[in-house]
């Protein structure tokens, strides 16, 4: 089974409220993202956002200009008809991060909770990377959530890596700067509890 092929499987069995990632509102992103934001448009890619209401709150509080991007078309339907006529506001891209046509330079915030830890080989990872400083502005953020040290090492039955802090600043290199960072216990819908570390990466102006 391909990447995409497993999850327009997973969006088209499950419930979205029912997925171990579920949150009703990403309280964690939420904040930071208003942080960042402040009174300023900004531009934000929200980076395999499945069905997350993310970008529900970001509409709702005008915090930014919103690009939605996931490789479940499944999953992009959901949020589109929960939003209804407020999904014309966004810009929809259905593409694996990795390959995906980003624009130069676009973006003010990449946001990621929940993908990141699933790029368990190296050449994901550097394409990842690759991807950010491309679309990411000189001077933008990076926000990503990942599992932490302790956190699982399978979801959606698939293996996935664990970060700590300071391992994921040294992915992304010393053109970005660790501003903060925090963990969170996660709570699924079934009950179970994941750990989760949050970052907040700065990139530096006048580093490639």
């Amino acid at each position: 089974m391909t990447n995409k092929a497993h999850w327009e499987q997973v969006y088209q069995n499950k419930p979205a409220d029912t997925v171990s990632w579920y949150q009703p509102h990403a309280e964690k992103s939420l904040a930071l993202i208003r942080s960042i934001a402040g009174r300023s448009a900004v531009a934000l890619i929200d980076v395999g956002a499945g069905a997350s209401s993310l970008v529900d709150d970001v509409l709702a509080e005008g915090l930014a200009q919103v690009t939605v991007l996931d490789i479940s078309a499944t999953a992009l339907a959901q949020v589109q008809q929960r939003l209804g006529e407020r999904a014309r506001l966004v810009r929809w891209m259905e593409a694996d991060v990795t390959q995906a046509s980003l624009p130069s330079a676009a973006f003010d915030i990449w946001h990621d909770r929940a993908v990141f830890h699933f790029l368990t080989e190296l050449v994901q990872r550097e394409a990842y990377v690759a991807q950010v400083r491309r679309a990411l502005k000189p001077g933008g953020h990076l926000l990503l959530a990942t599992f932490a040290a302790h956190g699982p090492l399978k979801c959606s039955g698939l293996p996935v890596m664990r970060y700590t802090a300071q391992g994921l600043q040294e992915v992304f290199g010393p053109s970005f700067e660790l501003s903060a960072h925090s963990s969170e216990e996660h709570r699924t819908p079934a009950g179970a509890l994941q750990s989760f570390v949050y970052v907040h990466l700065h990139r530096l102006a006048g580093h490639s």
